[in-house]
């Protein structure tokens, strides 16, 4: 595994070398930056220990690519510049996250952006391109491999970066479980990983491992459960998603002309520029008191919670209409006499299993019979797998937050009105 110049400590993967290449985009003040993005966004509210950053992850990313690169080497699959590709496309897949991760990122949804799209920019349009130009590689063919959209590359190396088999995932699973002190995350990421196969172009499991690809899903699910859904995570996320929302028309977070000022934000820089907004506009006032509560722990208080299992039609439209929601909020302040303001709305929905690369639904799993003398591979549906077909479908969370000053007034409005509907 020793293929590099330097060596890097990691707590959860221990020693990781990095080859020149590797080092010089490390190194490089664009990369530098995800040092100040939190990777669980305002998690550590809730989990203390959960300080880790994107710049970390990134890094670990890079150790499984190499170890998956190494394995598919050492079957004669990708020759050394591809494990070179790997490697560097995992280390650069999350270099477009913004302030705050995901959160960030449910901003910028709303003007039709991601930051698989911010990624590739980057790649494109910064140092990043001259330091991959420098060492002989591809910028235009390359970018798209990062986020696991590349067309010029075999799908199963888009399936490492980003597929469900990702060591994306892996990397986030283990990572986030031991920061935030939790013991859902620990997985067998070797395991899966020495038991990769490529079936045609896409990537393939060993049959003798299946076992540990379901304890990857339901770490993942385990974890959306108890960490990234958990009530007290989402309400504190909810108030920097407002603020950022608020505050966007007047410091213009989402205004990507140039790229120079998107590099300049990080979780610390948004506080800091919401909390000093010059503006005495209602938004920018009421973004100014969220970050401010924020910053001193003052979080929203619960007064509404359901987990919706099944589909009718009120259920259906407050997740897909964002239009809906705002009705909804409008007649629960009119009929609570409580400002829509101090109204908050939130929908945490996900898929319990991760999506392929190509951002298809996890429903079948390609594996390799271990019986026969030549490889010979089947497909086994996900509902065959009896941990997978448990943990299949959606968590939908429908809950209800205000300020601790109105909680007792909107419980009663809030039950009266859900209670109308089926859900």
């Amino acid at each position: 595994m020793k293929d590099g110049i330097t060596q890097i400590r990691d707590p959860v993967h221990g020693y990781i070398y990095a080859n020149e290449l590797e080092c010089k985009i490390i190194d490089s003040p664009v990369f530098q930056r995800l040092r100040k993005i939190r990777q669980l966004g305002t998690a550590h509210l809730t989990y203390p220990g959960a300080l880790h950053t994107r710049f970390e992850h990134c890094i670990g990313s890079m150790y499984l690519a190499k170890r998956a690169a190494n394995h598919l080497k050492s079957q004669e699959i990708i020759n050394e510049d591809m494990s070179n590709e790997l490697s560097i496309a995992a280390l650069l897949h999350d270099i477009g996250h913004g302030p705050f991760s995901h959160l960030f990122e449910e901003v910028l949804h709303e003007k039709g952006m991601t930051h698989e799209n911010i990624t590739d920019r980057i790649i494109r349009e910064t140092e990043i391109a001259d330091i991959l130009s420098r060492f002989g590689v591809n910028v235009k063919k390359f970018s798209n491999l990062c986020v696991g959209t590349s067309k010029n590359h075999p799908r199963f190396m888009n399936d490492i970066i980003a597929g469900f088999l990702s060591v994306d995932s892996m990397d986030y699973l283990l990572r986030d479980s031991y920061f935030s002190g939790v013991e859902y995350g620990k997985v067998d990421v070797h395991r899966i990983i020495d038991a990769y196969e490529i079936a045609g172009k896409k990537l393939a499991i060993n049959k003798d491992s299946v076992y540990a690809l379901e304890s990857l899903m339901l770490a993942r699910y385990e974890m959306f459960r108890a960490v990234y859904f958990h009530k007290s995570v989402r309400a504190s996320a909810v108030m920097i998603i407002r603020a950022m929302n608020l505050s966007n028309e007047e410091l213009h977070f989402t205004n990507l002309d140039n790229l120079d000022d998107f590099l300049q934000l990080t979780d610390e820089r948004i506080l800091y520029n919401i909390s000093n907004i010059n503006s005495n506009s209602e938004n920018s006032r009421l973004a100014k008191k969220l970050v401010i509560d924020y910053t001193n722990r003052k979080m929203l208080k619960l007064v509404f919670e359901k987990i919706v299992l099944g589909k009718d039609e009120f259920s259906t439209k407050i997740f897909a209409q964002r239009k809906f929601r705002e009705n909804l909020a409008e007649e629960i302040a009119e009929k609570s006499k409580i400002p829509k303001s101090h109204i908050f709305i939130d929908v945490s929905t996900a898929t319990s299993v991760p999506t392929t690369s190509t951002k298809e639904s996890f429903n079948e799993i390609t594996v390799l019979l271990n019986n026969t003398r030549k490889k010979e591979f089947e497909i086994t549906k996900a509902t065959e797998l009896p941990l997978m077909n448990a943990i299949l479908g959606y968590m939908n969370i429908i809950r209800i937050y205000t300020t601790a000053t109105y909680k007792k007034k909107l419980n009663t409005t809030v039950k009266g009105i859900f209670e109308k509907e089926v859900l």
